[in-house]
């Protein structure tokens, strides 16, 4: 049995498996309750991996490898220091009473807990947000595609368009099937292949590279490649400064959890909120050891590049594909290594398919619950609910295969502007309305506009300037739309006194 085989015959498993679960959970979705949020019934465990692998998408195996691999320690070690700080805070802030506050008022989504803990009768919060969720949620889920589409065109020399297009059909069909009961227990297998495939690439690479002290030996004759003050400029060969403001702004990274609505979702729907302490130190422990190791695989990548065993990576947009070549690489040595490359495999495809399949149903329940029938008005069966949301489901994806046709594209950029756009939109505002009663609908709605323009207006003007204005837009993004949230509350009118009293009884 050739190698190649092998790989196709493991993934091939792992994508039916992926499907069978959508079927089996197709039976339970009788409403939108069930389909978008679960019925609220999810445990600490599955709460715990099914956040963390929803929010742990192809930049994990392939993002934070291919930034490790081109410039070193310091960029992708302070981005996760970030992330890991942001994670526990939100799990420690946010979660339970989050799940509180939306059990209460009877929401089911995201921009259904703005509306109604604003008392916005004719949901403009709901509006806006559900357009927001949609303007970045539609290019973070290309990103997925464009990571899968990259694994198959690289190992299977499969023509990029037609891959990306396949894998979307895939993510798609099990999501419309089982909705989010099936995407939450798919997270959890796609958590454990992804650990799976980390430790095996670390221990295979190291191997094959000449042992751990050839790796970092490797890594020290690399200028600044190692250093948290500078990094490796690969073209030059030389060290790069990494200044103070680089440092702060990328550890901003952070902030943005507090406003993601395909993580903020799982705290809605964990069954027992007093469990959920064992589900936040289960996913920071997760989150902290996933990627510290996936920096760790960039590190022993370029080692096994230097010996000649793996081709030799230039540019972002290329070096996120080594962990495909290090495991394609392990399909050559027979049928057993063969299959374990192919679990590898499966695990990238998993860290690309549980973000993707969120992503899916949060847009969808944008569209379809939000926009359609609290702001439109429309009033559906439950049975109609659930056909409009799987269609809705269709349509996003296949606007995100649009976008995805460039397969030059680098996926960590992608996502890091659809992060931004997220954590400046709502993560003020949900701080807000879990911490400050005195914040009103009309400070929430000034604080979303002036997050989204912002992300937009600093990304593609402010930063090209230069200098100190050239950090990462979430951070001046999150700081004004905080400071124009609290400002327009505090000029408007206070909330009425019942929405005061709600906010009192949660707190």
């Amino acid at each position: 049995m050739s190698a190649q085989l092998c790989l196709v015959i493991s993934i091939a498993v792992y994508l039916l498996v992926m499907i069978l679960i959508g079927v089996i959970f197709s039976k339970g979705n009788d409403d939108t309750g069930d389909f978008y949020l679960g019925g609220r019934g999810l445990s600490p465990l599955v709460t715990a991996m099914s956040a963390e692998a929803s929010d742990m998408s192809s930049w994990l195996l392939m993002g934070i490898p291919g930034l490790a691999y081109v410039s070193g320690l310091a960029d992708p070690f302070w981005t996760c220091l970030g992330l890991a700080a942001g994670t526990y805070l939100n799990w420690l802030l946010v979660a339970k009473r989050l799940r509180r506050y939306t059990e209460k008022i009877g929401a089911i989504t995201v921009p259904e807990f703005f509306s109604k803990r604003y008392g916005d009768e004719k949901n403009v919060l709901t509006a806006v947000s559900a357009i927001i969720i949609v303007i970045f949620f539609i290019p973070y889920t290309a990103s997925g595609f464009a990571a899968c589409g990259k694994l198959f065109n690289t190992l299977f020399g499969v023509d990029y368009l037609i891959a990306m297009i396949g894998s979307a059909i895939i993510i798609s069909l099990y999501c419309t099937l089982g909705g989010f009961k099936a995407v939450s227990f798919t997270d959890l297998i796609q958590s454990i292949c992804m650990s799976i495939a980390i430790v095996i690439v670390i221990g295979f690479g190291v191997a094959q590279a000449g042992g751990i002290g050839a790796v970092m030996e490797n890594a020290k004759a690399l200028p600044g490649f190692l250093s948290l003050t500078s990094t490796h400029d690969q073209a030059a060969g030389a060290a790069a400064p990494y200044g103070v403001l680089q440092t702060i702004s990328t550890l901003a990274w952070g902030l943005g959890y507090f406003g993601m609505p395909h993580i903020l979702v799982r705290f809605m729907a964990t069954g027992d909120p007093e469990k959920l302490r064992i589900s936040r130190r289960v996913a920071t422990i997760w989150v902290v050891l996933a990627m510290g190791l996936s920096i760790i695989i960039g590190f022993v990548g370029l080692a096994m590049s230097k010996v000649g065993v793996i081709p030799s990576l230039t540019g972002s947009s290329d070096a996120e594909r080594v962990i495909i070549h290090i495991s394609n690489y392990m399909s050559s040595f027979g049928i057993f290594p063969a299959i374990i490359a192919g679990i590898i495999l499966a695990g990238m495809l998993a860290a690309t398919m549980s973000t993707a399949d969120s992503q899916l149903l949060s847009a969808a329940s944008a569209i379809s619950s939000d926009l359609l029938q609290d702001f439109g008005k429309k009033k559906f069966s439950d049975d109609t609910s659930v056909k409009i949301a799987k269609i809705t489901v269709i349509l996003i994806s296949t606007l995100a295969v649009i976008i995805a046709v460039n397969p030059d594209s680098s996926v960590f950029s992608i996502v890091a502007f659809a992060w931004a756009g997220f954590g400046a939109t709502f993560g003020p505002v949900m701080l807000l309305a879990l911490f400050w009663k005195r914040s009103n609908k009309q400070g929430a709605i000034a604080g979303m506009i002036a997050g989204t323009i912002m992300v937009f207006v600093w990304k593609y003007g402010i930063s090209k300037l230069g200098g100190p204005f050239a950090i990462y837009e979430l951070l001046p993004a999150f700081i004004i739309a905080l400071i124009v949230n609290v400002a327009v509350s505090m000029a408007t009118p206070a909330p009425k006194k019942e929405l005061l009293s709600m906010y009192e009884s949660i707190r």
